[in-house]
């Protein structure tokens, strides 16, 4: 048990200053058989663990000879199946009913926010097989050994609630399909084979989105063949003026949102690359991955929702029933049962966008301290299940819209997130060459994050004074559009205020702390 935290999180790592890649490949990393040396309950389950394959690696930081995952292809096809799910779909098809957008300007503000959003998750995936470090451990580089903790945190908020959001809508799915399926019903169908796949680890996760992808992707085609067969699609018009421009901000914020939301988790799905693997092939493969479910999706979301002004079963569906009511308002006429097995498929796709966030959330608790990385990975799975599933089943039938407003609220932080990393990256770092890969375990030679932290309130208030939510309406939100609903601003704004700021602390902070 004692070596496998030779390189515990509350020691110093070896004096560098500088160093290259190559020479240091495997400083601070830990060797999966460490994992199991000793008698204590930590390494007997990691002994259990090892006779069921399961990944025994949480934080520690992957040796190179540990890194041969060097099928790039998995990279992309790992956001390809968590994005092509009805999740997306459900963001697309948000532009017609709640933000009165028309059908051109909903397809152009899709393509090139998401263009946009997509920027960061690509760009952070190829910090993985660099350093062979999760997300939230690179993110010491930015925000201190300390202040990330409270990044964790919210990562942490935000992968249990998105994951608890995701699975109400599934559950709903497949209550729509058959009403003798209560939704604690199948909350805990979801759930539980989500867990299968995230307790397995980093390579069943790739293995199980290499492949479920293809028939969500063949039933959203059989959703566009049946809808353009119907000829019941509605070119909307553009609106025009204030309205016009309060409207596509905020459905901008809403795509935004969706398409950046996997920033703080890029990293995780790249570790085990080897560390010589192309940084623009990475890029460009989670690009792909990310870009094409996406945009396919959600413009068909949109296409379909056109329908709902000029046909009342379109209408009937969503307004009862949600997007289960309105997909199931384009399956079920003309396909019958079969239009309920596609609905049951989509209703499953929900386990592909669960499983980044489950997966993804034992390594922002393993951070939090060194009691929590002595707990195995595998055990914070479950664990994090367990909170999820808790929160959801009551959620099902009584709050679902107030814990979807709050997670639409808590998801400013990542514009934060982004501001903060990237100019810590680019401003002061200067690239790559700027890391000590030595210093990651050393709180005395990171960042002390008090810049980060100071900007990161910051960031606080730029997205308060420009979101338009349900909730609140800031300042500088209610500004645009039409009044009483306002423009969201609030993620630019966020972005802009935290960078900024963080620039001018982090300037005062190298003076006072030197590093």
């Amino acid at each position: 048990m004692e070596k496998s935290f030779n390189y515990d999180i509350e020691r110093s790592s070896p004096d560098k200053t500088s160093y290259d890649v190559e020479a240091v490949s495997n400083v601070g990393a830990v060797p999966a058989e460490s994992f199991e040396i000793g008698d204590s309950p930590y390494a007997k389950l990691q002994r259990f663990a090892g006779r069921l394959n399961v990944e025994q690696r949480g934080i520690e930081r992957v040796p190179e000879n540990e890194r041969t995952d060097g099928t790039l292809v998995k990279v992309g096809t790992m956001w390809l199946a968590a994005n092509m799910v009805v999740s997306s779909f459900a963001i697309g098809a948000l532009a017609i009913p709640v933000f009165k957008l028309g059908f051109v300007d909903a397809i152009l503000t899709v393509l090139f926010i998401n263009l946009l959003g997509i920027q960061p998750v690509c760009f952070f995936s190829t910090f993985g097989p660099r350093f062979g470090l999760r997300q939230m451990v690179l993110s010491r580089y930015f925000f201190g050994f300390y202040g990330v903790k409270l990044i964790a945190v919210f990562n942490i908020l935000a992968c249990v609630g998105w994951s608890s959001v995701n699975v109400i809508v599934g559950a709903q799915l497949l209550n729509a399909v058959n009403n003798d399926v209560p939704g604690y019903a199948g909350i805990l169908i979801i759930a539980a084979a989500t867990l299968v796949v995230t307790f397995f680890g980093y390579k069943i996760v790739h293995a199980y989105e290499f492949w479920t992808w293809i028939p969500c992707f063949i039933i959203f085609l059989i959703v566009l063949g049946e809808f353009a067969h119907s000829g019941k699609f509605s070119n909307l018009p553009m609106g025009v003026g204030e309205s016009e421009a309060g409207s596509v901000l905020s459905f901008a914020a809403s795509v935004f949102g969706f398409a950046t939301g996997w920033t703080s988790l890029a990293a995780d799905y790249t570790v085990y690359q080897p560390s010589n693997s192309s940084r623009v092939k990475v890029y460009f493969w989670v690009f792909a991955g990310l870009i094409f479910p996406l945009l396919f999706t959600e413009m068909l979301g949109v296409a379909v929702m056109t329908a709902s002004i000029n046909t009342p079963s379109y209408d009937e569906g969503y307004h009862n029933s949600g997007i289960g009511g309105l997909l199931a308002a384009v399956l079920f006429p003309p396909l019958g049962r079969f239009g309920q097995f596609c609905l049951v498929i989509l209703a499953l796709s929900i386990i592909g966008n669960n499983c980044p966030n489950i997966y993804s959330v034992t390594f922002s608790l393993q951070v939090m301290g060194r009691w929590t990385q002595m707990i195995p990975r595998f055990v914070w799975t479950l664990i994090g299940t367990c909170v999820y599933i808790a929160i959801a089943i009551p959620g099902y039938s009584h709050f679902e819209s107030v814990l979807e407003n709050f997670m639409l609220v808590m998801g400013y932080w990542l514009a934060i997130y982004e501001g903060i990393s990237l100019s810590e990256h680019f401003v002061y770092k200067k690239g790559f060459p700027g890391y000590d890969i030595t210093i990651f375990n050393a709180p005395s030679k990171l960042p002390p994050g008090i810049a980060a932290i100071a900007a990161f309130c910051f960031g606080v208030f730029g997205a308060i004074m420009g979101m338009a939510q349900k909730w609140f309406t800031g300042p500088i939100g209610s500004k645009i559009g039409l009044p009483g609903y306002g423009g969201d601003i609030g993620f630019p704004l966020a972005f802009a205020f935290s960078a900024i700021s963080y620039c001018i602390f982090r300037y005062g902070e190298l003076k006072v702390f030197g590093r």
